[in-house]
């Protein structure tokens, strides 16, 4: 999911000749796992032919082929997965869907899921987290919405191939990025979305509120998003709170090397955000690899495939502009200006209280150990200009943060929550 490691925003760059190596080890790595993927393979290819039947005198060479089988999928990598949508069981008939561009930006596309039937449902636009994962991440979100509603979603660009000259891309620029995509999309559309990016969607939906813009949004769905992190926070915020901005600038952002297109952006790189959301939590990761192990040797290759289809999106990773990550630090886990009543976009405050005709709906996990109950629920404390019956709390006993956007209780618990409410608002 999402990485737990604080997401992004903006501070003075390291001292000149202090810049971290990050990327250029990230590199190294990569270079070095490119060369080793192909004799791994060629290697588990090999032995395989060698354990038939995987009687028990063959077990170890079941059990090298499968640690080499396991080492083709090893490493990071910058490649975009394909949503790869097809077709759709749709108004008692199969309908397939194609990806259009509805708008282009420096940092990221507006893609809308197009499907050729008369009513193709209530316009939801999905604004994916921009924490160091494709917005295919939310495959599964999108999947689901998509028979019954149109949907639209942020895929956000990889900002090592942005130029420097496209200019900076901090939290009030993805806000006005979000109504600029909303604009897009016209009045009457929904807005979702997904963990990191909480604070820019409530703080877009009320200043359009606040202007009477014509496309603000008619309901507002947030999914485990840190809107007050000041409630139970994680061991990560509680970090964020404890080091001063000036640490995450010199060790956690790094420049573009110059064979990108966006060389000498100051970017967090994906990989190094992977790397530490592995490490948060090690023991499931770990737990993983050990499953998988099992079903290589085991011959399960339905399971062994849907493992290699989740990690394959995991390790698939985009580099975040610097001005994001460092202003998530600073404005959402640091200082806490939404919650407190205190955020200001480019110098206008920032008034939750100015929403009164969008729906608004808080979904949480009980068991969401990147954002915890209760820092998404906060957002009904603050939308106070919403009569009671438009403001709704939803909290999925025992879920953890992916399972509320993907997998079963997604799908048959919170979906159809989210689904009530987009229609009643409609």
């Amino acid at each position: 999911g999402p990485p737990r490691t604080p997401p992004p925003g903006g501070a003075a760059a390291p001292a000149p000749g202090t810049a971290p190596v990050m990327y250029q080890l990230h590199q190294a790595q990569a270079a070095l796992l490119a060369r080793l993927r192909p004799l791994a393979r060629v290697a588990s290819g090999l032995l395989r032919p060698l354990h038939p039947g995987r009687r028990p005198g063959t077990l170890p060479l079941a059990q090298a082929a499968a640690s080499l089988q396991l080492l083709e999928g090893a490493g990071t990598t910058h490649r975009k997965p394909a949503f790869g949508l097809g077709p759709l069981r749709c108004e008692g008939g199969l309908v397939e869907v194609r990806e259009e561009v509805v708008d282009t930006a420096p940092f990221g596309r507006l893609l809308r899921f197009a499907k050729d039937v008369a009513s193709p449902g209530p316009r939801v636009l999905v604004v994916a987290p921009q924490s160091g994962h494709f917005a295919t991440r939310l495959r599964g979100t999108v999947e689901t919405l998509l028979p019954e509603h149109d949907v639209h979603v942020t895929d956000w660009t990889d900002a090592r191939e942005i130029p420097v000259a496209a200019g900076p891309f901090g939290l009030d620029d993805m806000v006005a990025q979000v109504i600029a995509w909303l604009e897009a999309m016209g009045p009457g559309a929904h807005l979702l979305a997904v963990s990191q990016p909480a604070v820019a969607v409530l703080a877009a939906a009320a200043l359009m509120a606040e202007d009477g813009n014509p496309a603000r949004p008619r309901s507002l769905t947030l999914i485990g998003g840190p809107v007050d992190a000041r409630i139970a926070p994680t061991r990560e915020e509680a970090l964020a709170r404890l080091l001063p901005l000036a640490w995450f600038a010199f060790n956690a952002v790094d420049r573009v090397p110059a064979q990108y297109p966006g060389a000498g952006r100051r970017v967090r790189p994906g990989a190094q955000q992977m790397a530490d959301s592995v490490l948060a939590d090690l023991n499931r990761h770990m737990a993983a690899q050990v499953g998988q192990l099992g079903n290589l040797v085991g011959g399960d290759e339905a399971a062994a495939e849907a493992h290699r289809r989740r990690y394959a999106e995991l390790l698939a990773v985009m580099d975040v502009p610097a001005e994001l990550y460092l202003d998530t630090i600073r404005r959402v886990f640091q200082t806490h200006e939404l919650a407190r009543g205190r955020m200001r976009w480019r110098g206008r405050p920032v008034r939750p209280e100015a929403i009164r005709d969008t729906a608004l709906l808080a979904i949480e996990g009980g068991r969401d150990e990147s954002c915890p109950a209760g820092q998404t629920r906060a957002a009904l404390r603050l939308c106070t200009g919403l009569s009671p019956g438009m403001a709704r709390h939803h909290l999925q006993p025992g879920a953890g943060h992916d399972m509320l956007f993907e997998g079963p209780v997604w799908e048959t618990q919170v979906y159809p929550v989210v689904r009530d409410v987009i229609r009643a608002s409609a």
